[in-house]
């Protein structure tokens, strides 16, 4: 398991298709898909590296303004959890008071409840492009932008009883998406200039030797 910087990682993969360290080929065509994010590692390079967050949180949001889209809520909110949270330290307040252990509670429990409906949503539309597979009843949905392709795997296979998520195949375009994708990153990347909803299809997945 390698875990490096995904910048380095993706100018490594644009030209070349195998592990920069033990040379395996992660995919034939598609390396760039292979490749999954290790939020504890991020983490923990965030708590080394002082002011690190801030600046990524930053450089993602200028991103999505130049592209005149609307920034993630999750940007929003781990953004301002960060500033508060070193608002704090720089004022000294290092243990916080009863009340204020209480409004965080219910504050963090309000949005559990919310179900990522404050999210950006994307509508899509789930065909099923294979004779071996039935299609969904109901092939319409609508959810938080910041789900991925592994979170749809799982929905597929719960509603059509499959008895492993690992057995399905999604494609947008005709091209296989990788697991970790959000649903955003798969919009703006394969779907930019076309209307919603977002068509994706599913099929039996394909073992390429």
């Amino acid at each position: 398991l390698l875990s490096v910087c995904r910048s380095c990682l993706v100018k490594y993969l644009e030209e070349n298709n195998t592990c920069p360290t033990c040379r395996i080929v992660i995919h034939q065509s598609h390396p760039l898909q292979y490749i999954g994010h290790d939020r504890t590692m991020q983490d923990i390079v965030y708590k080394l590296v002082p002011g690190l967050q801030e600046a990524e949180m930053k450089k993602q949001r200028d991103f999505y303004h130049k592209l005149g889209m609307e920034v993630p809520g999750d940007i929003k909110g781990e953004t301002c959890s960060t500033k508060q949270h070193l608002d704090s330290h720089r004022n000294g307040e290092t243990k916080p008071d009863e009340n204020s252990n209480k409004e965080t509670s219910e504050e963090k429990q309000e949005e559990d409840n919310d179900y990522h409906r404050s999210d950006e949503q994307v509508s899509i539309c789930l065909e099923c492009n294979s004779s071996k597979l039935r299609g969904l009843k109901r092939k319409w949905i609508r959810c938080s932008a910041q789900a991925t392709v592994l979170h749809l795997k799982k929905f597929i296979a719960k509603k059509l009883n499959l008895s492993s998520f690992n057995e399905l195949d999604i494609l947008c375009n005709e091209e296989i998406l990788g697991k970790d994708h959000t649903l955003k990153f798969v919009v703006v990347t394969r779907w930019r200039f076309k209307k919603a909803p977002l068509l994706l299809h599913y099929r039996p997945k394909m073992d390429l030797l």
